[in-house]
């Protein structure tokens, strides 16, 4: 089912995707691809690709965590982070099965490393392109990480438990209908981010 989806999805938004990179590219220079590492079933490492948000090497110059005020986002970043266009890319991934469609949301080595041992159970499914953490802290996270070197730090301290308890109370009960709730959600939080504020 993924790699059907994943097939689908792909090229029927093969000319968004030409859109995007095109206005990547314009933006600012560098590829309009960016493939961060993430930990996948297994413990497994692999490249979670996505449409480059923020300026070239941004991975270089400062945390792993991106904060509401990051200056390394471009323009057409913000707008495609707040959409959630930027992880469309996601579903070369899912073709290739590092993720699934719906799972537990995959992290940096660099967190991970941070897990508990009874955390660290996650690894034995797939993470997912969405799930509750997802959608849940699609904004909030942004909200409350403090500006800063000491961004990575307060989300280790602060979120990341709260993400692992409710990716694991999501396991407990997943059905497919919950499943394609899921996918509902995600689609009209898309839908919601490209629709004129009336305000």
């Amino acid at each position: 089912m993924d790699i059907c989806v994943a097939t689908i999805v792909l090229v029927l938004l093969s000319p968004l995707f030409v859109l995007i990179i095109g206005l990547v590219v314009m933006d600012s220079p560098g590829s309009p691809f960016y493939g961060g590492w993430r930990v996948g079933k297994g413990g497994r490492r692999f490249r979670m690709w996505k449409f480059r948000t923020m300026v070239n090497n941004a991975d270089r110059l400062g945390s792993a965590i991106t904060t509401k005020q990051d200056p390394r986002i471009t323009r057409i970043g913000e707008f495609l982070r707040k959409a959630k266009l930027d992880e469309l890319p996601q579903f070369f991934n899912l073709f290739q099965g590092d993720v699934t469609l719906v799972g537990p949301r995959p992290e940096d080595p660099a967190i991970t490393e941070h897990y508990t041992t009874e955390q660290r159970v996650i690894f034995k499914v797939k993470p997912g392109i969405t799930g509750p953490t997802q959608l849940h802290f699609t904004a909030v996270e942004a909200e409350i990480i403090p500006d800063g070197p000491e961004a990575q730090q307060f989300y280790i301290d602060h979120i990341l438990d709260q993400k692992l308890k409710l990716d694991f109370e999501y396991l407990k009960k997943r059905t497919l209908f919950s499943d394609l709730r899921m996918v509902s959600e995600t689609v009209f939080l898309m839908a919601r981010a490209l629709t004129p504020s009336q305000n």
